[in-house]
This record gives C-alpha cells, structure tokens and sequence, in this order.
C-alpha cells in the first residue's frame, strides 16, 4: 500500500473513531473499536474494520447503527481530511481481536 493510502487510512480511522465516541448518539452503537481502515486506491470507498465489544447479537446491532451512521460520518471526514473524493465508508466486524489472542499463543509454543 503506498504511503498516501496509509496516510489517508490512518487519518479516516482518527475522524471515524473520534466521531463514534464523542459525536454519535445511536443507541445501539456500544463499545466500538475501530481497528484499522482499508482504503481502496481510487480513494472512492473505505473499509473501516470494527471490533465489537459483547455477544453476536450486540455486534449485529452495532454494526447495523454504524452503517446506518455512514453518511454522518462520511460528512465529518469531507469536513476534517481533504481528499479530492470522500470516501464511501463500509463497516465490517473485525474478528483477528477476538482469535488473536490464542493464535499467539500457539505461535508462541511451536
């Protein structure tokens, strides 16, 4: 990936994170950790990688308000980055939070 997509990654995933936590009021948007964000090099549309705190169904709900969310949070990053395109954001749960812990441990061991 090159240094301007990484750059552009990193400072989306600061405005998302930054919006979720102070500025969206969605109920059901409940301990979100944005992980990362994959940018695609047209800059048209980003994958923002999500990890959701509680069960299957508290993701769902998480992921479904953050979705929803997606143009207000589309409009903090036109205001806060300038990139000659806002990127289309996507929400995806990431699950590498919730395995990583014991693969680890099994690299370890090996």
């Amino acid at each position: 990936m090159s240094r301007r997509l990484l750059k552009a990654a990193s400072a989306i995933r600061e405005v998302v994170s930054m919006a979720i936590l102070t500025e969206l009021r969605d109920p059901r948007v409940k301990n979100v950790t944005v992980v990362g964000v994959e940018v695609l090099p047209d800059m048209k549309s980003a994958k923002v990688l999500v990890s959701v705190m509680g069960d299957e169904k508290q993701q769902r709900l998480s992921l479904a308000g953050l979705q929803n969310a997606a143009g207000f949070l589309q409009k903090e990053i036109a205001e806060k980055i300038e990139t000659r395109y806002t990127p289309k954001l996507t929400f995806v749960l990431d699950k590498g939070v919730k395995n990583g812990a014991p693969q680890d441990e099994i690299d370890r061991i090996s």
